[in-house]
C-alpha cells in the first residue's frame, strides 16, 4: 500500500485518504484534497494508494464476474481497520449497498456526466451516425451497448479494459480492432484529453453517479465527518446522485446491468426531474420512466434542511424504480445471466500479473 507523506509538522491534523493507483483516480483524489485544504490549511494529508480486484482483472470482462465492491473492497478494509480516514471513489464505481460503519459522507460537483464517441484516427470528423454497417466500437459497459444496440442496429460491440491510456493506444493502433471507443466525457476531461472527444452522446443515458466523485468514511468518525461535513458537498449534485443511486438500489442494479439514468433541475429550481431506462443488452426492448419531485426544502436549520433534502432525492429515486417495475424492468433484469463470483484462481493470476 504505496504512502505518499504529508510534508508538514506532525503536530498538525492528518487526514489519511484512500484512492486506487490509477492516473484518473489519483488525479481525483487532488482535487478533493484541494478541496479539503483550502477549506483546513492547518490539514496534513497523506495519500494512500492500492490495486483493488477490478484494477488486477483488466483482461477480463467486467460482464463476467460480480461487480459489487470490484474497485471499492480492498480501500474499505483499509478503512474499516482505520488505516485510512476516508476514500475517494468515482461515484459511478461504488455500490449502493454500503459496508457496516461506512457512509457516503459527500458527493463533489459534478462534472459532464454523458458518454463520449472518440473514433480512430481514420474516421476524424465522423459522427457515429456516419459510421459504415459492421464498424467496431470498444466499452466495457452493458448499459452502453444495449442502449447503442437499440440507436444504431448496424453497429456491432466489443468490450475494451484497461486504463484510458490503455485503451486510447488499442483504439490508434494501425492494426485496431476498433472504429470508436465510447467512454465517459469526466475521465477524458479530467485527464485533460477533451480534444479526443468526438461529440457526445446526448440520446444515450448515462450511468448512476457518472461525473460525480463520493467520500465514503467511517460512520462513527465524527472527527473526519466534523470536518468535511460543509466544504465537500455540492447539494445540487448531491441531491441528483442521491435520486440516481436510490433508484438504482431499488431496481438491485450494478455496473454490469443496463441502467441509464438522466437528472435535471426544473426551471424553478426546486423540483428535480429523473429519468430511467432498463434495456435489454441485446437492445431488443427497453422500459423507461421518468418523475419530478420537489427537492429543495426552505427548512430553518442548514442541518435539517439537508437531511430533508436528502429524504426527497431517496423518495424521488424509489418513486421512478417502481415506475419502472410496473412497466415491466424487472422481467428484462430478472433475464439477465448475472455475474459469477471471482475465482480464486482467477484473481490469484491477475494479482501475480499486476505485481
Amino acid at each position: 500500500m504505496p504512502t505518499t507523506p504529508a510534508s508538514a509538522s506532525s503536530n498538525r491534523p492528518l487526514l489519511r485518504v484512500g484512492t486506487r493507483d490509477s492516473k484518473l483516480a489519483l488525479i481525483q483524489t487532488d482535487l478533493v484534497i484541494s478541496q479539503i485544504q483550502q477549506a483546513h490549511p492547518d490539514v496534513s494529508v497523506e495519500t494512500l494508494t492500492m490495486k483493488t480486484i477490478g484494477d488486477k482483472l483488466q483482461d477480463v470482462a467486467m460482464t463476467k464476474f460480480g461487480d459489487k465492491g470490484l474497485f471499492t473492497k480492498e480501500l474499505e478494509t483499509a478503512l474499516a481497520s482505520g488505516h485510512i480516514d476516508l476514500i475517494v471513489h468515482s461515484l459511478k464505481d461504488m455500490p449502493t449497498q454500503l459496508p457496516p460503519n461506512m457512509s457516503l459522507l459527500a458527493i463533489t460537483q459534478r462534472e459532464d456526466p454523458r458518454d463520449a464517441v472518440i473514433m480512430h484516427p481514420k474516421h476524424q470528423g465522423k459522427l457515429i451516425t456516419e459510421l459504415a454497417p459492421g464498424s467496431v466500437i470498444g466499452t466495457g459497459s452493458v448499459r452502453r451497448v444495449a442502449q447503442l444496440r437499440r440507436l444504431y442496429p448496424g453497429l456491432e460491440f466489443q468490450d475494451v479494459r484497461g486504463n484510458l491510456t490503455t485503451r486510447l493506444a488499442k483504439l490508434d493502433a494501425e492494426d485496431s480492432p476498433f472504429d470508436a471507443l465510447v467512454l465517459a466525457v469526466a475521465g477524458m476531461q479530467r485527464q485533460g484529453l477533451g480534444h479526443r472527444i468526438t461529440h457526445a452522446l446526448d440520446n444515450v443515458m448515462h450511468a448512476v453517479g457518472q461525473g460525480a466523485l463520493g467520500v465514503e468514511v467511517r460512520s462513527d468518525d465524527a472527527r473526519t465527518i466534523g470536518m468535511l461535513r460543509g466544504c465537500l458537498n455540492h447539494r445540487e449534485s448531491r441531491l441528483r446522485c442521491l435520486a440516481e443511486r436510490e433508484l438504482m438500489r431499488r431496481l438491485e442494479g450494478g455496473c454490469s446491468v443496463p441502467i441509464g439514468v438522466s437528472t435535471e433541475w426544473d426551471a424553478d429550481g426546486k423540483s428535480l426531474r429523473l429519468g430511467a431506462l432498463v434495456a435489454a443488452p441485446d437492445g431488443s426492448s427497453e422500459v423507461r420512466a421518468e418523475g419530478v419531485l420537489a427537492v429543495v426544502d426552505q427548512g430553518d436549520s442548514e442541518e435539517t434542511r439537508a437531511e430533508s433534502e436528502d429524504r426527497r432525492a431517496h423518495e424521488l429515486g424509489a418513486s421512478v424504480a417502481a415506475e419502472m417495475r410496473r412497466k415491466g424492468a424487472g422481467a428484462i433484469l430478472d433475464a439477465i445471466q448475472r455475474p459469477v463470483p471471482i475465482d480464486a484462481e482467477i484473481l490469484a493470476a491477475a494479482t501475480a500479473r499486476s505485481e
